[in-house]
């Protein structure tokens, strides 16, 4: 009786050496197709998006000067107290500026909308922080 080894010269087991039945590797691709191609390139949109961002930061900026002289000369004309006047035109600067901001944020596909929105943000911080808060109704001395 023999051992199995015996038989003849010893063989190394393993896998099949030799190419694959589907053909070489270098020419295949995965099951579910080639990959996708690359996205198209950012450098034209993101000039569009600083411009639009300048536009969005000088539209804020004139509405902030003609509502705020509004309520200024609303507030000297009130018989009582102002402090209504004032808060509400904080309130409309607020909205136009952050809220109109956020909102044409989210609009992805239009590139002038999320400049123009980032501009009205940015237009809101700036006039914040130049004006101390005055000009925004950020600032609690111009309620009492």
């Amino acid at each position: 009786m023999s051992t199995p080894g015996d038989e003849g010269p010893q063989q190394k087991w393993g896998p099949p050496q030799g190419p694959s039945p589907q053909g070489p590797p270098s020419h295949q691709h995965p099951p579910y197709g080639p990959p996708p191609p690359p996205p198209p390139s950012q450098g034209a949109s993101t000039g569009v998006l600083v411009a639009f961002a300048f536009v969005g930061l000088i539209v804020y900026s004139v509405i902030n000067t003609v509502l705020g002289f509004a309520v200024f000369l609303a507030a000297v004309d009130a018989e009582r107290n102002s402090t209504p006047i004032v808060i509400a035109g904080a309130v409309v600067l607020a909205l136009v500026g952050l809220g109109a901001g956020i909102g044409l944020c989210l609009v992805r596909e239009k590139v002038w909308a999320r400049g123009t929105g980032l501009g009205l943000m940015i237009g809101w911080a700036l006039w914040s922080i130049m004006t101390a808060g005055i000009c925004t109704g950020l600032n609690p001395s111009v309620y009492g």
